[in-house]
């Protein structure tokens, strides 16, 4: 439920109703306008009264929220959520751009590649330490010893670092030496581990599931809000459809969807969702027109001996082409790279 305050209620007259909300059993989670004060509330609202809490005299309007999200809803939080990352952000004006190697392979591999993503114009990397394969005989990353080198290449480009985080046992290290923690699709509803990083205050990157609805998605996205933890970007990656020529089908729909419907800033990964390095670059630009608060791009300097999605990988040339034309798409609708 959302109670809409009207405008300069007195803070007094505000206390008193929390109060007596709160007397319910129900947590109340403000969200202060210019124009309104919107109170949130949380929990089972079956217990208030809505024609008597409409008279209130400094109650404006009473809304029940219809879907099963309540913090991740609009409803909730009207203002586009903006979720900084030290001087950098997802969800302002300017679009959020990752790029690295899917796996991280050696010192001088996510070097070289972090300095020249950066140099494109890339303002996080992303490296994968811990890599969940479909097969247990592929290439399952560095482990530890590949967060210890993504930090190497934090202090040489001064570019954050995102990286996939497994189990629950693992929340600590990551906390303390990543910047931006991603949940990937086949853990986006693992809820104990969901429940454990919303403890944490450190931004969440949550991909969409394998086959998950936009619904679904977004109550994973409670699951880190209801431990109080709302730092969170959702990131679209494709969805398992009959169509087998992609290796998934990027829902670019998702996006508006997304912002129709949460306050929530929402990225694009190409990569995973084409499975085809070609594809990637007119998919980045179409995320890019369809209002994306980000792109996540894997970038290899020589993707055909990658250990690991070599496929979709681009290189740091075709990166830098790629960023080019993102600069000129960005600004016709209104945001900046």
């Amino acid at each position: 439920m959302v109670i809409v305050l009207k405008p300069h209620a007195s803070k007094q007259r505000i206390e008193e109703l929390v109060y007596e909300i709160e007397n319910e059993g129900l947590t109340v989670e403000r969200v202060v306008g210019s124009d309104f004060t919107i109170l949130g509330l949380v929990g089972d609202t079956s217990t208030i009264n809505i024609d008597r809490m409409k008279v209130n005299e400094i109650v404006h309007k009473v809304m029940r929220i219809q879907e099963p999200f309540k913090r991740a809803n609009r409803l909730f939080h009207p203002k586009s959520s903006v979720i900084k990352v030290g001087d950098r952000e997802f969800g302002g004006g300017k679009i959020g751009v990752i790029a690295g190697p899917c796996s991280v392979e050696s010192e001088e591999q996510i070097v070289t590649i972090a300095k020249k993503v950066k140099a494109a114009g890339a303002t996080f990397l992303r490296g994968g330490a811990f890599k969940p394969r479909t097969s247990p005989y592929s290439f399952q990353g560095l482990g530890y010893e590949g967060l210890e080198l993504l930090r190497i290449a934090r202090e040489e480009t001064g570019l954050p670092i995102v990286s996939e985080i497994l189990s629950e046992n693992m929340v600590d290290r990551f906390v303390r030496d990543v910047d931006i923690i991603q949940v990937g699709a086949r853990n986006m509803q693992n809820f104990m581990l969901l429940k454990e990083l919303g403890k944490t205050r450190n931004p969440i990157l949550l991909k969409r599931g394998l086959s998950a609805t936009i619904e679904e998605w977004l109550m994973s996205a409670e699951y880190i809000m209801s431990e109080g933890n709302t730092n969170i970007i959702l990131c679209e990656r494709g969805i398992r459809t009959f169509e087998k020529y992609t290796r998934n089908t990027l829902d670019i729909s998702a996006v508006p969807a997304i912002k129709r419907m949460s306050h929530l800033p929402v990225i694009v990964d190409p990569s995973h969702a084409t499975g085809m390095g070609w594809m990637v670059m007119p998919m980045a630009r179409a995320a890019v027109a369809a209002d994306a608060d980000g792109i996540m791009i894997e970038v290899h300097n020589d993707p055909e001996h990658a250990l690991s999605d070599g496929n979709q990988s681009i290189t740091p040339e075709e990166f830098n082409e790629l960023m080019n034309s993102l600069r000129i798409i960005s600004g016709a609708v209104g945001r900046r790279i």
